[in-house]
């Protein structure tokens, strides 16, 4: 079965921690999120999204970030992720969490580097699994100057070390545009509030339904 992965982050990738984050500080944690999703389900996220514009009258101009919502909207989202997911057990939701303070100072020079690891350890063994995968960045997440890089790294790992033949393709779309990226990044928001700021009611909600690892902790 051919699978599309919807993928989005919450945090930075600099290294200044002397200040506080969001005070002139860089965020202590990074975290992706990926929702996967087979190809004949790829509609249901978006009602999810779509419902929430729906019922809290949100602007459909622009694109409510995980960061904007209220308390209310967070719980709200879990809630329906989780219905989701129970009836369709198929589709899945991922994320990994670097604790960024712990990565040493010759792996922070070139953020391409662990952004890439951080998908491959995320994401290649699910991958594997299928003979075709559409991977769905946003393209104003993290500002990588190679870009083909994370998909030349990941079907190398894909055909070389896993040892199968899955057919990877890499479709940037925008997250504006796309709900099942806002989908994304509301996942990832939900874990970098526990990990960033200690606010861990979404994280616990979906934490039975949640593929979650760690990195560098």
């Amino acid at each position: 079965m051919s699978i599309l992965i919807y993928l989005d982050e919450s945090g930075d990738l600099g290294w200044s921690f002397s200040l506080p984050y969001t005070k002139g500080g860089s965020s202590r944690h990074l975290t992706i999120g990926a929702l996967v999703v087979p190809e004949d389900k790829k509609h249901l996220p978006g009602r999810i999204i779509r419902d929430l514009y729906t019922e809290r009258g949100w602007n459909t101009a622009g694109e409510k970030k995980w960061a904007d919502m209220s308390d209310k909207a967070r719980a709200d989202f879990v809630s329906k992720a989780l219905k989701l997911k129970h009836h369709h057990p198929e589709i899945s939701y991922h994320a990994i969490v670097v604790n960024k303070r712990k990565v040493l100072a010759h792996m922070q020079t070139d953020p391409n580097l662990l952004y890439n690891y951080m998908i491959k350890l995320l994401l290649v063994n699910e991958m594997a699994k299928h003979p075709a995968v559409t991977l769905v960045p946003d393209p104003r997440s993290i500002k990588v100057q190679s870009g083909n890089s994370m998909h030349d790294y990941l079907q190398l790992n894909l055909w070389y070390t896993e040892n199968v033949s899955t057919s990877l393709t890499t479709l940037q779309q925008d997250s504006k545009k796309t709900l099942s990226l806002q989908f994304a990044d509301m996942l990832s928001g939900a874990v970098q509030a526990h990990y960033e700021h200690g606010r861990s009611d979404p994280l616990n909600g979906l934490r039975d339904q949640l593929h979650l690892k760690e990195l560098f902790f």
